[in-house]
């Protein structure tokens, strides 16, 4: 082959090439789409785009209430069906504390439940949200089991998505409670990460769980691995059905060690979206 004829060659090898990668590209998945590990293998099978004003939406949604403190020595009342507390508008959720007298308790809240309206056994789950601000206040996302078929807490399990307390304003903790592993006996499987921003702008909090290991992850981030042990319920009682649980707590064990800063209320956690993919 002469020079003239090889480079012809070359140059058509390299536009094939060229043509080849451009059209792969342009099919692929875009990056801040892929769900998880599991990418595109996972569909969207639940969720609250919060695209209402109102309540929240009924049908997906439920209240636990009342003001004996929740087994942390909490401070707030929870309440039901009161836009005061939890209300939609804007395109996004709003979980409100006040500080206010309210059926004997100094704070009123609210605590949103899927129980019986979505509950999963597996998934990948992803909740956008901003953080409220202030020392006392105790932000959480997580997950209990909707049966409890092993028994009580924490016998059949706690998923903690993420939880954040005011007084580190820049921590938010990823955890699992189990019969061997939880706070009670202070063996309980977490970690935390770090943001400066958590009550500034939305940040995607996301678990990934499936029979084998459960993940959660900050944005992109994956900051906690909990893989199971395949011995027995004490360990890994994350096979049953369990629902989302979204709730501003105020006090408590935890929420108020370092006191509660009465000058800072009303105070939001805000969702702008809740997304479940099997």
């Amino acid at each position: 082959m002469n020079s003239r004829n090889r480079y012809q060659s070359i140059l058509t090898i390299t536009k094939i090439v060229l043509l080849v990668t451009l059209i792969t590209g342009c099919s692929s998945t875009p990056k801040n789409m892929q769900r998880g590990d599991a990418g595109s293998k996972q569909k969207l099978v639940w969720s609250d785009e919060f695209n209402y004003t109102g309540l929240p939406d009924s049908a997906k949604w439920s209240y636990d209430t009342g003001a004996h403190g929740w087994g942390n020595n909490e401070k707030q009342f929870y309440t039901k069906e009161r836009l005061q507390n939890a209300n939609v508008k804007n395109g996004v959720l709003n979980i409100t504390v006040l500080k206010e007298n309210y059926e004997g308790a100094g704070f009123t809240s609210a605590r949103l439940v899927s129980k019986n309206k979505g509950d999963w056994t597996y998934g990948r789950f992803e909740i956008k949200a901003k953080m409220p601000k202030g020392r006392g206040l105790w932000p959480a996302i997580w997950m209990l089991p909707t049966d409890w078929k092993y028994g009580n807490w924490p016998v059949s399990g706690e998923i903690d998505i993420m939880e954040h307390v005011g007084y580190l304003p820049d921590s938010v903790f990823a955890t699992v409670h189990t019969k061997a592993y939880n706070h009670i006996n202070g063996t309980q499987k977490g970690t935390k990460t770090f943001r400066k921003d958590l009550s500034d702008t939305f940040h995607v909090y996301a678990l990934d769980w499936n029979q084998n290991e459960i993940k959660i992850f900050i944005d992109s981030e994956l900051y906690f691995i909990y893989k199971n042990e395949n011995k027995t319920f004490g360990e890994w009682p994350f096979d049953q059905p369990f629902h989302l649980i979204l709730n501003v707590a105020v006090g408590g064990n935890w929420g108020g060690k370092n006191g509660i800063d009465e000058n800072i209320f009303p105070q939001s956690m805000q969702i702008d979206w809740v997304r479940v993919y099997q």
